[in-house]
């Protein structure tokens, strides 16, 4: 098995190895803007070019697949999600499009099965009346059933009477004898009704990684921590790697570390190879159940702030040790006080270990929301890189939405894409699957169509955030990853597309760069009100996914 982060070479040996010529397309590639084919050699890119020169090398030995003018561009890297998570949400309960309490629970009396009934995906923000129901009436409509339904944020979930006993949660911080639970009473919840067999809990993730791969991903960072689903999740995510027909899988862990020797033992204890103690290492909450760090109030709750779940001296311990150990770390992080707090870190760790081991390491950090300029620039000094999350604000950022009912004025300064790449700051995008659809190019979408003109940024930025850079995130020894050049791992998606252009958050600037002098590699036209249309996917030569229009 290949270590995650090291791409293995060509297999120049192999006996079996395929070559396959794509040809009469669009090939994305900094090797060649006006490329139309491509051959795939094993499990590497062997070549790029025209049409006229894939005539004269096209020979028999070869399979041929005819383009028709589809796009083949690299493949998306997630940067952030959930494998068993998005796993449950695919075959749960979807409650994203309930608008009541009352239409929530006929969704819970309609459940099928005598198991505990998991649903995914409400938001009372949406309701025509917030009022959530009470536990009384999460009983009658699963008479004796454990129910576990996550709010769209997976922060707060709404639970049974019989899950409340089950999972002990009386007395615990975050349960007040409503079925809404958060802080430490949702984690013990969440546990207790995800005690999968193994049969279950590989189904799960096996129906998240096809949903990946239909959709263009050939890899994806999965955030697992104690407080999501324990070890043996991590380690069933880690090892479909050994089987190289799905998208790669990214693996980090989020447990707390006090020192390097502690840290150490947390790595030698997880029984699988991880990229860092990073992720879901929760120094806040989210927006949207209030559990958010913030400096000020929350405009729609008077005296409430949101939390802090670690200290700044529990942050400074754990990158200090993480940093002599040469890995990286990272929290989820998105309150404006939440981020104070992990800089105020980040200067004590640079304190102790000095300010390039502590940028050698590689940190990171998960969602970032709410970042002022000084943040930002705090941010560049250590070169951290932030996985962000663009979906959110398509979903939550629009007048009217979540944030600003939530946070008022300060919502308009969310999420501020722009500014990181304006300060130096290496972004990567993902999705935070469930809480956002594994849909790429509806996230692109949502970089050029940001709430906040001035944070838009173009087409191809987004595009090279969701694909290189999600690489360069994991600290890939390979500089190729995410590149289709010649000697370049063969990681890519074919795309039924509409049309093809440049798209630049700046309107003045469309007119010259798509003239073709301008050499910019062309993306499909996200104004048509539809996503392209994956036909195939494929990591490093094996085919992930195919449509079946592809070979037709």
């Amino acid at each position: 098995m290949n270590q995650p982060g090291v791409s293995a070479g060509p297999d120049r040996n192999a006996k079996d190895r395929k070559v396959t010529m794509y040809r009469n397309g669009s090939i994305y590639t900094a090797a060649d803007p006006f490329a139309t084919a491509m051959v795939v050699d094993g499990d590497t890119v062997a070549w790029v070019g025209s049409e006229q020169a894939a005539t004269s090398i096209a020979d028999s030995s070869m399979e041929i697949i005819d383009l028709k003018g589809a796009l083949l561009a690299p493949g998306f890297v997630d940067s952030h999600a959930h494998l068993t998570e998005t796993g449950i949400a695919l075959s749960g309960l979807q409650l994203s499009g309930v608008r009541s309490a009352t239409q929530l629970l006929d969704a819970v009396a309609s459940a099928g099965g005598t198991g505990t009934v998991l649903g995914h995906g409400w938001d009372e923000t949406t309701w025509t009346d917030p009022t959530i129901p009470t536990l009384e009436e999460i009983q009658r409509a699963a008479p004796g059933r454990h129910v576990y339904l996550s709010r769209i944020d997976v922060h707060s979930a709404l639970v049974s009477p019989s899950l409340v006993a089950a999972a002990g949660l009386q007395g615990l911080d975050g349960f007040s004898g409503e079925p809404r639970v958060v802080r430490a009473a949702h984690t013990a919840a969440r546990l207790a009704a995800r005690n999968f067999t193994e049969s279950e809990r590989r189904g799960y993730q096996e129906a998240a990684l096809q949903e990946a791969a239909s959709n263009g991903y050939v890899a994806l960072a999965e955030m697992s921590a104690p407080h999501i689903c324990g070890s043996a999740d991590l380690r069933m995510a880690a090892s479909w790697n050994d089987h190289g027909n799905t998208p790669e899988v990214l693996p980090y862990w989020g447990e707390l570390a006090t020192s390097q020797e502690h840290a150490q033992a947390i790595l030698d204890g997880l029984g699988t190879t991880v990229l860092g103690l990073a992720g879901d290492l929760n120094m806040d909450g989210s927006i949207g159940s209030r559990t958010a760090a913030l400096v000020e109030d929350y405009s729609d709750a008077d005296g409430q702030r949101g939390s802090l779940y670690l200290s700044v001296d529990d942050a400074a311990k754990h990158l200090v040790a993480t940093s002599l150990l040469g890995i990286q770390a990272g929290f989820h992080v998105i309150g404006d006080a939440g981020l104070g707090a992990v800089l105020d870190a980040f200067d004590a760790a640079a304190a102790e270990v000095g300010e390039q081991r502590l940028r050698a390491a590689g940190h990171r950090l998960e969602h970032v929301e709410m970042a002022d300029q000084s943040a930002i620039e705090r941010l560049a000094r250590f070169s951290v890189s932030v996985s962000v999350q663009p979906a959110f604000d398509a979903a939550w950022g629009a007048p009217g939405g979540l944030y600003e009912h939530r946070l008022g004025e300060r919502s308009q300064r969310m999420n501020p894409f722009a500014s990181f790449y304006a300060s130096g700051v290496p972004i990567a995008f993902g999705s935070d699957s469930p809480v956002t659809p594994l849909r790429p190019w509806s996230s692109v979408r949502a970089c050029l169509e940001h709430s906040n003109p001035e944070q838009r940024i173009s087409a191809r930025a987004a595009f090279l955030g969701h694909t290189r850079a999600g690489w360069r995130a994991t600290k890939h020894r390979n500089p190729l990853m995410g590149q289709l050049v010649p000697g370049a791992p063969a990681s890519f998606a074919v795309w039924e597309v509409e049309e093809l252009m440049v798209q630049v958050a700046d309107s003045r600037v469309q007119s010259w760069s798509t003239d073709p002098r301008a050499r910019t590699p062309l993306l499909p036209a996200l104004d048509t009100g539809s996503d392209p249309r994956c036909l195939q996917t494929v990591r490093e030569g094996h085919e992930l996914f195919a449509h079946e229009s592809l070979r037709v």
